[in-house]
């Protein structure tokens, strides 16, 4: 068995605690920040200290999902286009326009003649090229991965400095909106050039792009400050300033264990945190702070069934978990008003959504027939077997998300009730990484993916992109379910936006049918935020944006 006991976590509260109280900032507010709080007019100067659960791993933008990479990346490389995180809509940033051709095979863009990175360098259609041809084609000798929000990608054409054409071997309807995500931020061209671990922990510094901060100091794993460009002039219109950002400086702190983030925050040792967990929010709230839940617009926080693995493989098995599983009371129990139950694979905020809430009934008693049909029979010590097989799984913690170790503890006792033994692999665990890319070891998978299109999908349960249902084999290079991959594939390569809406549907539906998944609850990402800290924002997927805030302490 391979149930594992909570790690202890009087080590992590203690380091916590020393690291933000030496970040402790004057409580005396200076004559601006006084007249600022009396008027509500933002005023430049000041330091913002940022409490992060994780530290960053890589700054790769292709492997900076990770929030607490996006978190850097975002407010270090600016990016073609701009998607406003309240419309979803495009604007220009970088590029002043584009064009997109009927079969979405070929994009132009526009550039600005202004832009420079933070080494002095210009942001032209050579360097944005460079960029792109990284991301889309990946480089293997550098370990350097195709980047997930890319699909299709065949070249790009330089026309002249400030115009870029890329090429794409299939229609690419999602490539608009992947040069506006954190996966897409544009690097120096000396930058590029590095191995995967020169983009790692320890190299911030070098890493330079064209965002409104640069890295200025890294203490590896525990600490990294962001310090404002002053020459930065080139933020998208919808933004409600230009020039400069008006903080001067935002020290990342991390701090892991969730009491002592929040008690860190209410106490005046931090500004702003996230990763508000659900049995902390009225602690924030109660010391008249506020919280902020912006959704991640993606594949929702969920269970993924690994359905090639033996035990996984009759349908019955799959839907008697779905049915086996009170989502309900799962969310009432460990989550909140800030975490809506979640009525299909993907939010309902995202593009594409469409209802499929009928597959996802919690009805312990239909989960017990399906099992009886299928053959798997209670044991005198509760577990369910078939022809001498227990019904025991193992599922992956996953720790980045909000009490992961706690849903699927209480998942295992619902599924207990009907018969199915499911146990827990800890994050930590000595081959962890190997894994949970193995269906006979991991059957059960917890995961989400945050990014407003509808190739999210994709990303998430496609063969060579996450394939986090192991569709693929990959010793053997087959494909368990054909169908599911030509729905995704579909998804990402419909250049007519009404069909590529009824693509993301039908395969939101075919997943919900096949019950590959057990989907909880739209994700957000809940932030705690000091009184005197003004307009914080937020991507469209809801990682930091540093640039409009503001602080009057």
């Amino acid at each position: 068995m391979i149930l594992h006991t909570p790690i202890p976590r009087r080590a992590l509260a203690v380091g916590a605690i020393g690291l933000a109280g030496a970040l402790l900032l004057s409580a005396c507010a200076s004559p601006a920040a006084t007249e600022s709080a009396a008027t509500g007019e933002p005023v430049e100067g000041g330091t913002l200290v940022y409490l992060e659960h994780q530290p960053f791993t890589n700054l790769y933008p292709p492997a900076a999902g990770f929030y607490p990479n996006g978190a850097i990346i975002n407010n270090v490389a600016d990016r073609l286009v701009y998607q406003n995180p309240e419309t979803l809509e495009f604007e220009p940033w970088v590029a002043t326009s584009w064009e997109v051709n009927a079969d979405a095979t070929q994009y132009t863009f526009e550039l600005r003649d202004d832009v420079t990175f933070s080494d002095g360098s210009p942001l032209d259609a050579e360097v944005v090229a460079k960029n792109f041809d990284l991301f889309g084609l990946g480089d293997a000798d550098r370990s350097l991965t195709v980047s997930e929000a890319v699909n299709n990608y065949a070249s790009s054409e330089v026309v002249d400095d400030d115009t870029v054409i890329f090429h794409f071997s299939a229609p690419a309807p999602g490539f608009l909106q992947a040069t506006s995500t954190i996966n897409s931020g544009l690097l120096s061209s000396e930058t590029l050039d590095k191995n995967l671990e020169g983009f790692g922990a320890g190299s911030a510094q070098e890493i330079i792009g064209s965002g409104p901060f640069t890295v200025t100091a890294e203490e590896l794993g525990s600490q990294l400050t962001l310090t404002a460009r002053e020459d930065y002039d080139w933020a998208p219109e919808s933004m409600d300033h230009s020039g400069r950002a008006r903080i001067d400086t935002v020290q990342i702190v991390v701090t892991p264990e969730s009491a002592v983030r929040a008690g860190s925050l209410v106490s005046g040792q931090g500004d702003v945190a996230r990763v508000i967990e659900p049995q902390d929010e009225a602690l924030v709230t109660s010391a008249g702070y506020t919280l902020d839940a912006p959704k991640t617009n993606g594949v929702n926080n969920a269970l993924n069934l690994r359905f090639r693995n033996e035990l996984l493989s009759d349908i019955r098995v799959r839907q008697a978990i779905v049915a086996a599983v009170d989502r309900e009371g799962l969310v009432d129990a460990l989550f909140g008003e800030n975490y809506p139950i979640a009525t299909s694979t993907i939010a309902s905020t995202a593009p594409g959504y469409i209802d499929t809430s009928e597959y996802y009934v919690y009805d312990p008693e239909k989960a017990a027939d399906l099992l009886d049909e299928a053959g798997w029979t209670l044991g005198a010590d509760g577990v369910r077997s078939k022809d001498g097989v227990r019904l025991s799984l193992v599922a992956s913690e996953a720790s980045a998300q909000t009490r992961s170790f706690d849903t699927l503890t209480l998942v295992s006792q619902q599924l207990g009730e009907v018969g199915i033994e499911m146990t827990i692999m800890r994050e930590g665990t000595g081959d962890y990484a190997a894994a949970i890319l193995d269906s006979d070891r991991i059957q059960v998978q917890h995961s989400l993916v945050g990014r407003a299109d509808m190739d999210v999908i994709k990303s998430q349960y496609y063969s060579t992109n996450r394939n986090i249902v192991l569709n693929l084999d990959r010793e053997d290079s087959s494909i368990g379910d054909p169908k599911l991959e030509e729905l995704l594939a579909a998804v990402a390569s419909t250049p007519d936006p009404e069909a590529r809406v009824l693509a993301s549907q039908a395969a939101q539906q075919y997943i919900a049918e096949q019950a590959y998944v057990v989907p909880f609850y739209e994700d957000p990402q809940v932030y705690g935020i000091a009184p005197y800290i003004h307009d914080m924002s937020y991507e469209s997927v809801a990682r930091p944006s540093f640039y409009e805030v503001w602080t009057s302490k």
